[in-house]
This record gives C-alpha cells, sequence and structure tokens, in this order.
C-alpha cells in the first residue's frame, strides 16, 4: 500500500502533464485529418478516392504501436529524426485520421439527400450547404462514436511510453543499445544489431 501511496502522485501527474495534453492535441489534429479524408472518400474523383481507400486500409490494418515504431525508428532511416513527442503526435494524428473519416464519412452519408436538394433550390452554395445545413446534422451523428474514439485515444497515449523508455535509457536505442529492467533485478544491457 505504501508503494501504491508514493507512486500515485508522479504516476497521476505524469498522466496530467504528458498523456492528456498528447490525447487533446492529436484528437483535435486527427479530426482535421479525418474530414479531409473523408471528403476524399467522398469524392467523385477515382484518385483521391483511391488514396483515401488506401492510407484508411493501411493504418487501420496495422497495429498502433507497430505505427509509433515505424515513425520512431523508421523515420531516421531515411534521414528524419523526431523526438518522442511530436512523433507520437504524428502516430496518434494519423491514426485517429484514419479511424474517424469512417465515421464522419458515414455520418455525412446518413443525411437524406432530400436536404442537399433543399438547400439547392433555396439558392445557397455548396460551401452554405455545408457548413450551416449538412455537418451541424452529421456532426449530431458522429458525436457519440467519436466520443468512443477520445476515450480510447487516452488509453492509446500509454503506447507512446515505449519509445520514451527505449530513448531515455542509457545511451538510446539509435546508438545500439538500451537497457530493460527486470523487476527486482538490475539493468540488463541489450545490444541491437542494424539490419541492413
Amino acid at each position: 500500500m505504501e508503494l501504491f501511496l508514493e507512486s500515485f502522485w508522479p504516476m497521476f501527474r505524469a498522466g496530467l502533464t504528458v498523456s492528456v495534453p498528447l490525447m487533446l492535441v492529436s484528437f483535435a489534429l486527427g479530426l482535421v485529418l479525418a474530414f479531409i479524408i473523408a471528403l476524399m472518400r467522398m469524392s467523385k474523383l477515382p484518385p483521391l478516392k483511391g488514396i483515401a481507400w488506401f492510407i484508411v486500409w493501411v493504418i487501420r490494418g496495422t497495429p498502433l504501436l507497430v505505427q509509433i515504431f515505424v515513425i520512431f525508428f523508421g523515420l531516421p532511416s531515411i534521414g528524419i529524426v523526431l523526438k518522442p513527442i511530436p512523433s507520437a503526435i504524428i502516430a496518434l494524428v494519423v491514426s485517429q485520421g484514419a479511424y474517424n473519416s469512417e465515421v464522419i464519412r458515414a455520418a455525412l452519408t446518413s443525411i437524406p439527400k432530400g436536404q442537399f436538394e433543399a438547400c439547392k433550390a433555396l439558392g445557397m452554395s455548396k460551401l452554405q450547404t455545408m457548413t450551416e445545413v449538412i455537418i451541424p446534422q452529421a456532426a449530431l451523428v458522429a458525436v457519440p462514436s467519436l466520443g468512443n474514439s477520445f476515450i480510447s485515444l487516452l488509453k492509446d497515449t500509454s503506447l507512446v511510453a515505449s519509445t520514451w523508455e527505449m530513448t531515455i535509457t542509457d545511451g538510446g536505442i539509435h546508438k545500439g543499445q538500451f537497457r530493460v529492467q527486470l523487476p527486482g533485478k538490475e539493468y540488463i544491457a541489450v545490444r541491437i544489431k542494424a539490419v541492413k
């Protein structure tokens, strides 16, 4: 019990200072990306529709941890080195964008076509139709699923610790070694050889 009480505040503080801001930033940027991908999926241009479909297919078909590792450990091989938090934000934004694009697309397509026709009859432009009529109605449809996604994102931020721990410990994985701590044991140095 004493161990729990001593470690509670540091863990709680880390959650407030790292996980919550990471979640808020990733969700907000992910919604923007999701809306863009949803509009691409609804486009009448086959290349746009195909690109959006492929992005959603790849991102939804791979685990988030793999995506985080590819961005953090894979990009340095092509000369792009990112710190753990920016790489985590990119991975979470792309993941949220892919998943939430389907929610937004479904919400937009749930609006009856009569709404579009009524707006056209009233002389509204396509932009006015979307911003003043369609998106407000679609937002009500999307809120429950987006709420679930928001909660899930808070849990997903814990995956960021996997890259953070590898880089903080002795030398970092980019230099070829890192340390692993087993319960009740000293650190064990692990050497990683790059495979070309």
